[in-house]
């Protein structure tokens, strides 16, 4: 699996027709676009070198040698030979290893083609904000309450909502200084982008991890690219949260970095404090 050629199939449908037959030759043989040149690729998809160089900007990348690249990085960290493809026979060392390879190879795509700018970006939104609220449904809400729970210890008061009514309240309560990070899977909830327009309305700063070229990603003060494939099938939703589960991580990590060694001494006490609690509260049931 690669984030590079999901991303290609998550945009298709947005392309225009001659962009769409160099995604077509792209998918049906990336080893072989790697090996040609621009002139080679265009004369294969019966497109001409403009055309290429056109797709290439407008799945997000700078032009064919930036494209070029991006690719061999991606065709070369998939793990060789495996098999992510889920059978109903599958037996549990099939499912352990087709489900470890696709979890690793979500991630090692993510950290070839996470944008730092994106994430230098977000930490500057993050750390100038007077609060921070995640708002997710579904999966992507499980990722909200996961990045509450992490965000919350950097001192700044933060807050996760997967209930769309109550999201849909507290956006239209935020203003200038606050923070919201909308995470998604595919960009295109109407009720999470009611409640991100709200947000936007009383000036608040909004992050966005999900999918470029979709209406969410439209909506960002700043866009963290997360662009995976939903077409493989119905288990996909696994490798996706795992990736925006890592981007949290970093965003969490980073933030707390920026407070300095004064605000880890503190973390360090209140986890010292935990644990003396934790051995008093398993000494009162002995």
């Amino acid at each position: 699996m690669s984030m590079l050629l999901d991303s290609i199939r998550t945009h298709i449908n947005s392309l225009s027709k001659s962009e769409k037959k160099v995604a077509a030759t792209i998918l049906a043989n990336p080893q072989l676009a790697l090996a040609e040149n621009l002139t080679a690729l265009a004369k294969n998809a019966e497109v001409s070198e403009p055309t290429v160089i056109r797709f290439c900007r407008a799945i997000g990348y700078e032009g064919w040698h930036d494209f070029k690249l991006k690719l061999a990085q991606s065709l070369a960290l998939a793990l060789p030979g495996a098999d992510e493809t889920l059978a109903q026979d599958d037996l549990a060392a099939d499912l352990v290893n087709k489900i470890c390879s696709r979890s690793i190879n979500t991630l090692l795509d993510l950290r070839n083609h996470l944008n730092p700018d994106a994430i230098q970006l977000a930490l500057d939104v993050l750390a100038r904000a007077n609060k921070i609220e995640f708002y997710g449904q579904g999966t992507s809400g499980i990722v909200a309450n996961d990045a509450q729970h992490k965000f919350f210890r950097s001192g700044v008061p933060t807050v996760a909502y997967s209930d769309p009514h109550i999201h849909s309240i507290a956006a239209s309560l935020l203003k200038a200084g606050d923070c919201v990070v909308a995470i998604s899977q595919r960009g295109g909830n109407a009720a999470l982008l009611r409640s991100i327009q709200l947000a936007r309305k009383g000036g608040a700063d909004i992050i966005v991890l999900g999918p470029s070229g979709t209406p969410l990603a439209e909506l960002a003060t700043v866009l963290v690219p997360i662009d995976l494939s939903f077409n493989i099938d119905p288990y996909t939703p696994i490798s996706a949260r795992l990736a925006h589960l890592v981007v949290i991580d970093i965003l969490a990590v980073g933030l707390a970095l920026r407070r300095g060694p004064e605000f880890r001494k503190k973390m360090q006490n209140a986890q010292k404090s935990l644990q003396k609690f934790d051995m008093q509260f398993d000494s009162f049931f002995r």
